[in-house]
């Protein structure tokens, strides 16, 4: 069996301003994305979790070795529908994707499950086993503004991050007008870079910025945290008591 190949992952937060700074530095030794038209576009990303929670227990606790389950789309479309398995260890990342239709998402959110134990793609199969066994449910959308910088040496990926955004309960999100809440401070983004073996030395030198340490950042509790606390406050419901817990 081929052994995964997990990538650094390092991310910053940084300020517009040095985003801007850091875009200009780095643009003379790094390419646009292709993909990107006009340099950026939006991700969309919904995150499941179990019955237990455990991908945001164990990110808030610290866990080395942890996973998480989401399904992505880019700009709103459902040209290309993603589901996504990211391993972590550490700073290292392994992600796993697999293709779904928008009838196939739909069945997913109605609790249809069969479909995916049928599958070719092998991750649609471990799916079915996380929906049907550990309980896998929709827990939040989470939206971004994505700039992305590529070096083919190193398969080097800088990404900027900003205008970081939750939403939670209405998860049809082919809908541009979904109700979301904004994360961040305006004034902040979340720069990641990435890259397989090496970073070149030339773009090392670039980062961090002002001797920056990269933190531990996570949308998925970022916005986690926002939209259940802005939702609990409102309805007057205890975290325990709406995830399930006694």
């Amino acid at each position: 069996m081929r052994q995964p190949v997990y990538r650094n992952e390092w991310k910053y937060y940084i300020s517009l301003w040095e985003g801007e700074l850091l875009k200009r530095r780095l643009l003379p030794f790094m390419e646009r994305d292709a993909h990107a038209e006009g340099g950026q576009y939006t991700i969309r990303s919904l995150y499941f979790d179990d019955y237990w929670d455990s991908a945001y227990e164990e990110k808030i606790m610290g866990v080395v070795d942890r996973q998480k389950w989401r399904i992505r789309i880019y700009n709103y479309s459902d040209s290309s529908i993603k589901l996504e398995r990211k391993k972590k260890w550490g700073s290292y990342i392994h992600k796993d994707s697999a293709s779904l239709t928008k009838e196939e998402y739909r069945k997913i959110l109605e609790g249809d499950y069969e479909f995916l134990l049928s599958s070719e793609q092998p991750l649609c199969r471990e799916f079915y086993y996380e929906c049907t066994v550990k309980l896998q449910r929709p827990k939040v959308v989470v939206d971004y503004e994505r700039e992305p910088l590529i070096r083919p040496e190193g398969d080097v990926r800088i990404t900027f991050d900003r205008d970081v955004r939750a939403g939670a309960f209405d998860y049809d999100i082919f809908d541009p007008f979904l109700p979301v809440t904004s994360v961040l401070d305006e004034n902040m983004m979340v720069l990641e870079v990435k890259f397989t073996e090496m970073i070149p030395e030339l773009i090392k030198e670039l980062l961090p910025l002002d001797g920056q340490e990269f933190s531990a950042i996570s949308k998925y509790t970022l916005c986690y945290d926002r939209a259940f606390h802005r939702t609990d406050m409102l309805a007057g419901i205890s975290k325990t008591n709406r995830r399930g817990k006694r």
